[in-house]
């Protein structure tokens, strides 16, 4: 999906919401799911300062790597010493696209002010032989889960200085507000006893072929974590300890 094609939708998408407000005298809400480039949040950001009813969400490689991971580059790799045998890395192919600086720095400004609503993976798990192929031919997506929090966490609360209570709102509170998830999503009496337990300031690597998903098709390999994860409780159960 091309820039002018992200933005072009979101545009419409508005517009549309716009006219059922005010012709059907309705309430009608809007969200707009992996948010990649400038455009589009500047559309929605617009939006909202108009008063309807849209929120979104973007993904955490579309704030953190750019399209140079396609190269090979990833966080904390110089795009001048990847070599011709990492070219292409079929690992960094998605839909949307990674995109350039200038859109990830847009994600970053919209997850701080408020104009991103919530932080989605985008999980999509695929089996080795799929992604070993020519890019043209790879299919899209790459696995998320178990790099979203720590990604989070060294990106957006250390660098960028965004505060830990935001972080958790950005990938528990909002989303599950969002989708009317009654009970879920807080720590109110009465609610699920959904957790996740962390290390907030434990460094760690990610290491793919670690990962306790069965697909090991993402572009974070070996890339530096932060807030090691000790439980996950479901419904007051513990379905995961490290």
């Amino acid at each position: 999906m091309t820039v002018e094609a992200e933005s072009s939708i979101v545009l419409r998408d508005i517009a549309l919401l716009r006219d059922i407000e005010k012709l059907e005298k309705l309430r009608p809400h809007l969200h707009v799911q992996h948010v990649s480039t400038a455009a589009a949040l500047n559309a929605i950001r617009a939006a909202k300062a108009e008063g309807l009813h849209v929120t979104c969400e973007a993904a955490p490689h579309h704030f953190a790597l750019t399209e140079e991971a396609v190269m090979g580059c990833g966080p904390n790799i110089s795009p001048n010493s990847v070599s011709q045998a990492h070219a292409y890395n079929t690992n960094a192919k998605m839909n949307p696209p990674l995109r350039i600086e200038s859109d990830r720095q847009a994600v970053l400004a919209a997850l701080a002010d408020g104009t991103i609503d919530c932080i989605a993976t985008d999980h999509a798990p695929h089996a080795s032989h799929e992604k070993e192929v020519e890019f043209e031919r790879a299919p899209n997506g790459i696995t998320g889960l178990e790099t979203a929090l720590g990604l989070a966490l060294r990106i957006l609360h250390r660098e960028q200085g965004l505060p830990l209570p935001r972080i958790l709102q950005l990938m528990s509170t909002n989303p599950a507000a969002i989708i009317n998830l009654k009970d879920r999503g807080n720590l109110n009496i009465g609610s699920y006893a959904d957790l996740v337990l962390f290390h907030p300031t434990t460094e760690w690597t990610y290491n793919a072929q670690a990962s306790l998903s069965k697909s090991k098709n993402s572009p974070f390999d070996q890339t530096p974590m932060l807030g090691q994860i000790s439980y996950t409780i479901s419904e007051g159960r513990i379905v995961h300890r490290s």
